[in-house]
């Protein structure tokens, strides 16, 4: 009896070893995505009243678990009854990825006007008293979940391709341990990101105090608020360039090894290119690999989203602008 509990002990162990293992990995290959689901949500609050920006985050982060909910058991299955579908619905994610960041480069930079005035829009319904901002923080909180879903069946099938060959208590292990990173993590920096300007405000708030001590500790408050008030929206871009950015390296990657020939001929040059610089070979391999799944991000996402403009034209519809 004491054996077989010992067993079983040991057992467990070695099955929240290997889920901790896997859960690293998956975090890895997933960390772009997860880049671009925190810089998505932080400007979804976008244009919401500072005192509604916790809830809406809270709101948001309560569907998000919901689509885990859904996702997680939907992608065991998948993996239980057709595990031959993982790697095409890898590669689907991925191209999906690509066109995503084809999408938003072509956004801004071939439709700068529209942009402009998007966000001229978004200014003047928070001003105008008329607009109902509580029909307008419902329909901000819908579209930031049916977003979350889609990132989020993204990152469940890259952790279940991670996992694939491992056993059912591993994988169910990694996808609840992503899941709950996802949620909890994305989100509750999601709420700290988009407090930083209040926490800035609040800083330079601070009165001036008749001690000197505290008058100089009320100088260096306002000082360091107004760096925040500075840094933020430059941190609000920054998180949506990487964002954009994560998207065609993760998606490329992903793509690339759905094609075994061309993962091993940029695995190949990238080591023939880091060889010649042997002091430093493993940095600039990484370098080349990373620059050559980006292209392949790149050409893959444009050429989605020409067939998808096309095709959207063809049937009478806007273009996905």
């Amino acid at each position: 009896m004491a054996t077989s509990l010992l067993t079983l002990l040991d057992d467990i162990s070695v099955v929240l070893d290997d889920v901790a293992v896997m859960t690293k990995v998956a975090t890895r290959k997933t960390a772009g995505v997860l880049g671009d689901d925190l810089a998505l949500n932080a400007n979804q609050v976008a244009g919401v009243a500072a005192d509604r920006e916790i809830p809406v985050v809270a709101a948001v982060a309560r569907g998000s678990a919901i689509n885990k909910l859904i996702l997680v058991p939907v992608a065991l299955a998948i993996s239980a009854i057709a595990p031959w579908a993982i790697t095409p619905l890898l590669m689907l994610g991925g191209l999906y990825l690509c066109y995503e960041g084809a999408e938003k480069i072509a956004h801004k930079f071939l439709y700068p006007a529209r942009s402009k005035a998007e966000v001229a829009e978004l200014r003047k319904n928070v001003a105008n008293t008329d607009v109902d901002l509580a029909t307008l923080e419902k329909t901000k909180i819908k579209g930031a979940i049916r977003t979350d879903f889609i990132l989020s069946a993204e990152i469940i099938v890259i952790s279940l391709g991670t996992v694939a060959d491992a056993s059912f208590a591993v994988q169910l292990g990694v996808l609840i341990g992503i899941s709950m990173i996802m949620t909890v993590g994305v989100y509750g920096l999601v709420a700290g990101i988009v407090k930083l300007d209040d926490l800035g405000r609040w800083l330079v708030g601070t009165p001036t105090q008749a001690d000197e001590a505290l008058a100089d500790r009320s100088a260096i408050s306002r000082a360091v608020g107004q760096g925040i008030l500075w840094f933020a929206p430059l941190f609000m871009k920054m998180l949506s360039i990487v964002g954009t950015a994560a998207m065609f390296i993760v998606g490329g990657g992903i793509i690339t090894h759905g094609f075994h020939g061309l993962a091993d001929w940029i695995l190949s040059t990238a080591g023939s290119v880091g060889s010649w610089l042997p002091s430093v070979s493993s940095i600039l391999s990484g370098s080349i690999s990373t620059l050559l799944h980006t292209l392949v991000g790149l050409i893959a996402g444009f050429l989605v989203l020409g067939v998808v403009t096309v095709a959207s034209r063809a049937v009478g519809k806007p273009a996905p602008h």
